[in-house]
């Protein structure tokens, strides 16, 4: 009897210890994964702010960068492995890492590209001017899916690439509705509307919580804010004259110009120059030529962007607009000039800031630039 009664006693112990130890493994176990939780801080960018609760869910706020006031959209993200609760009301509950997204943008490729992330890829818009080949080689084998360009997707395809989530440009031509029915969780992407160039590439942040991959994004943004901040401090310290810009061309009888607080201005003047336009309209508004003569007449530079079949030249920018003789620039053969057509433009330099710095500069300025510099997206004409 008193062996039975000791067998009883000893199971209940050991029951007990049992229960006590699971309770205490599944605390270690969230405290675990809390502390693994890499920590993200937006230094230069203002579209998305992240705040890590103790139980190391985070709290990701996005909003546009160009605003005070406006939409905001609200994340909780919960690492794998963790217990989600306590997340406030409003926020959208998402496990991560995702390991299937969609992707609405360029931009947006470009910060998976960056932290060798295709993979996760699963859907894009289209594949027209895209270079990267590792990414058309996917869509060939079908692992990438093309949905169509905004305001115009397919569901049916969007359902196909099986998504968790998809990254979105809100404030674009959207025609949203119809994924917004799919359930699929919209997440805005928002980098492009930074007016700083070092906050549109530190997007990759942003992306990289929601795949896992934090520890690489953090290393790589604070190495290009070196590299760049490195060249601007450079110029700076040369002084002198500082050379005048304008940017764009003609197209439908209006000229495209950005305005003097984008990003684009300030990569000028972060290279030693003067952008001719001065303004708060960031976006730029379409001007007629007369206008855009007044401000850039004189001017000692202009930047060019476009889509030429062939090779671009003074000759073709004359015959697309003859007046275009008349810019100070123009007669100096002083055009500073990227063709997509042969270039990665959008593809690459939203995260390659501190690329797109150092072309200008070795224009401007090719003292602060090592000799036979070898320019990666833009060159003199």
């Amino acid at each position: 009897m008193n062996k039975i009664l000791n067998h009883i006693v000893m199971l209940a112990i050991i029951l007990i210890v049992a229960s006590c130890t699971g309770k205490v493994s599944r605390k270690e176990l969230d405290k675990d994964a809390a502390d693994s939780v890499v920590e993200v801080k937006p230094q230069y960018a203002k579209g998305f702010t992240v705040r890590m609760l103790d139980n190391g869910i985070r709290l990701v706020d996005v909003k546009d960068p160009q605003k005070s006031k406006g939409m905001t959209y609200h994340f909780a993200l919960v690492n794998q492995g963790m217990e989600a609760t306590d997340i406030p009301e409003g926020y959208t509950r998402i496990d991560v890492p995702v390991r299937r997204t969609i992707l609405m943008t360029m931009l947006q490729l470009s910060n998976f590209t960056i932290l060798n992330a295709h993979d996760v890829v699963k859907g894009i818009t289209g594949t027209k001017n895209l270079f990267n080949k590792d990414i058309l080689q996917r869509v060939k084998k079908g692992e990438i899916v093309k949905i169509g360009m905004e305001g115009n997707f397919d569901p049916e395809l969007v359902m196909a690439a099986a998504p968790e989530i998809i990254f979105i440009s809100p404030f674009k031509r959207g025609g949203y509705d119809a994924i917004k029915e799919t359930g699929v969780t919209l997440v805005p992407h928002l980098g492009y509307k930074e007016l700083d160039p070092l906050g549109q590439a530190e997007w990759i942040k942003f992306v990289a919580m929601f795949i896992g991959k934090e520890k690489e994004a953090n290393k790589i943004f604070s190495d290009i804010a070196d590299r760049y901040n490195s060249l601007k401090a450079k110029v700076e310290a040369v002084g002198g004259e500082r050379p005048s810009i304008f940017s764009g061309e003609m197209h439908g009888g209006n000229w495209h110009a950005v305005g003097g607080k984008n990003y684009l201005a300030q990569i000028f003047r972060d290279a030693g120059a003067d952008y001719v336009i001065d303004d708060d309209n960031t976006g730029g508004l379409p001007i007629d030529f007369e206008a855009m003569y007044a401000k850039a007449a004189k001017a000692d530079y202009w930047r060019i962007l476009n889509s030429y079949s062939g090779e671009f030249s003074y000759e073709a920018l004359q015959k697309s607009e003859p007046r275009n003789v008349m810019f100070k620039a123009f007669r100096d053969r002083k055009v500073i000039y990227c063709n997509m057509k042969t270039t990665p433009y959008y593809e690459i330099s939203p995260v390659m800031p501190d690329k797109v710095l150092a072309d200008f500069i070795a224009i401007f300025h090719p003292e602060v630039m090592p000799k036979g510099y070898t320019p990666t997206f833009y060159k003199l004409l």
